[in-house]
């Protein structure tokens, strides 16, 4: 009769033991479900256009397995690597066989051996060299993506010829799989693009004719492999900061009618820097053309500053040497002796002729001396192509704030040696000096925000209102001037989604799944042909236990 009860029990009400007891068996199990999906915030790669050559990646959406950047193999597979372990001949690789990238960032930047850093910089200047038609993306170090790195680079390929096929099998079906998955926008061109080039004079003191002007620059937008990325501290941070700095100092001193200067004092803050300079291009086209004139037109000479914290040599730029006796000239001798006071500063002049056959200009003072004005470019590289100039590793971390301020201060001094026509010396009193808090402070604001010109680029940007409303506290006719993209024949084009979330799900592989629905049916089989077949086994036990009573 109890073997009746029990087949009842299997057929009527197992079902429903089922659906009630499993899902508290997955509630108190140990397992947690929850470790099996993580997210990150990701920063995609460069997409622009630059005078009709595209240069970045051009696709966005991410569903693919990920696998170690050693072990993948197909078009199928997304490689996540952490940015220390890519070289570039595989990661050139990657982008053409690979179906997309997630590089992991170091965690400590500031903490980068030479060596390393050095490294990173030339990878990062390959990879903006072509177009990339996969996704790459960009994430910060976090301990979930470091244990993730890790165990896809300690899973065993499974197509490793040297061991055996049955640990091949088992390697395969052991191993911690994950998929990512980052889904965004397609990509599209963005509209109304517009740059912002702030600008605002200090007025010389002049008894007879045209007053002398000269012309300090410096654009404030950066530039690194990926835009949310770009917080450029030092390129071009440092150049804004001390033109920032040199606006208090000197209207300060022009406020007063004793100590205001011979010259006028031009400021202009550019945008599209990092875009062969198009802010300086289209700001200068207007002012030549404008019926009205401009002060830029008696520039004595224009000085552009570009990455002043990279060292203690301050190179000056030029695309023709200065004659003897001209203003430039005289500068630069006024920068020698001021910097002889600020050891270990030194100052160097480097001539590099413009050559118009390239498309890029090497520095924003050739943007100046086209149209034959006197003009160069202070920086601590010596040379334009150096990787320092746009990377996403220029960081508040890695820069000097005495050495930054101690350059402002040679600047500065030379300058107001220059305009006052007096011997250099300790130019400014106590109550009116460098303030290295000034300097620091506009760092903290300027580096802890990405300024890459697509990012900029809305007509609202409040990055762009704050320099303006600064500038217009200590200047007169602070305006703005915008630069538009050609719509028939754009000079440069930017691109929607500059980051994403990105889903990272722990999964097993294909043959695993096989196995387990093998082991299923396997299980269903045996569970189905003992409770189907139990009397008979009942029956057939019992014969054989009373053979053996008797």
């Amino acid at each position: 009769m109890w073997l009746e009860e029990v087949e009842e029990i299997f057929k009527g009400y197992l079902p429903y033991y089922v659906l009630v007891f499993l899902p508290i068996f997955i509630i108190i199990s140990p397992a947690n479900p929850v470790s099996a999906s993580h997210e990150f915030p990701v920063y995609r790669m460069q997409h622009f256009d630059l005078h009709g050559v595209p240069h970045g990646c051009r696709s966005s959406n991410i569903n693919l397995e990920a696998r170690s950047v050693s072990g993948w193999s197909t078009s199928r597979h997304c490689v996540v690597a952490k940015l220390q372990d890519l070289t570039v001949d595989n990661f050139k690789s990657i982008c053409t066989k690979a179906g997309a990238l997630i590089i992991v960032l170091p965690h400590n930047v500031d903490k980068l051996k030479d060596e390393d850093y050095q490294h990173l910089l030339l990878l990062e200047n390959a990879m903006l060299e072509e177009e990339i038609s996969i996704p790459v993306y960009f994430s910060n170090w976090t301990p979930e993506l470091d244990t993730v790195t890790t165990e896809l680079l300690s899973n065993i390929d499974s197509n490793d010829l040297t061991k055996s096929a049955a640990e091949n099998i088992i390697s395969s079906v052991a191993a911690n799989g994950y998929q990512v998955v980052v889904s965004t926008n397609n990509p599209s061109i963005k509209n109304d693009v517009k740059l912002a080039t702030i600008h605002g004079h200090l007025q010389g003191y002049g008894s007879n004719g045209k007053i002398p002007t000269i012309a300090i620059v410096a654009h404030y937008d950066s530039f690194g492999v990926a835009p949310d990325l770009s917080y450029g501290a030092d390129s071009n941070g440092s150049g804004v900061i001390i033109l920032l700095e040199l606006v208090r100092l000197f209207s300060h001193l022009y406020s007063d009618q004793k100590t205001r200067g011979k010259y006028n004092i031009l400021f202009i803050l550019s945008g599209g820097g990092k875009l062969n300079y198009a802010g300086s291009k289209k700001w200068l086209e207007d002012q030549i053309e404008s019926n009205e004139g401009s002060i830029i037109q008696e520039a004595s000479f224009v000085m552009c500053l570009d990455t002043l914290a990279a060292g203690d040599t301050l190179y000056m730029h030029v695309s023709k040497p200065p004659k003897e006796g001209s203003h430039s000239s005289q500068f630069l001798k006024d920068l020698k002796a001021s910097a002889e006071l600020r050891q270990p500063v030194t100052v160097e002049g480097v001539h590099k002729k413009i050559n118009l056959a390239d498309s890029l200009l090497a520095w924003e003072h050739e943007r100046y001396s086209i149209k034959r004005l006197p003009a160069f470019t202070m920086s601590t590289l010596k040379n334009h192509r150096d990787f320092q100039r746009g990377t996403i590793l220029d960081t508040k971390s890695r820069l000097s704030v005495e050495r930054l301020t101690r350059n402002t201060k040679v600047i500065a001094e030379a300058l107001a040696s220059h305009i006052y026509n007096i011997s250099n010396g300790d130019l400014f009193g106590q109550s009116l000096d460098v303030s290295k808090d000034y300097v620091e402070t506009w760092l903290n604001y300027l580096s802890t925000q990405p300024r890459s010109p697509q990012l900029l680029s809305n007509k609202e940007n409040p990055l762009v209102n704050y320099l303006k409303d600064n500038l217009g506290k200590n200047l007169r006719d602070v305006k703005i001037t915008y630069t538009i993209p050609d719509k028939r024949d754009p000079s440069f084009q930017f691109y929607e989604v500059t980051k994403g979330t990105m889903n990272i799900y722990s999964v097993k592989p294909a043959v695993f799944d096989l196995i387990l629905t093998l082991a299923i049916v396997m299980y269903l089989a045996v569970a189905y042909f003992a409770i189907s077949y139990f009397p008979n086994m009942y029956n057939a036990a019992c014969t054989l236990t009373a053979k053996k009573m008797q």
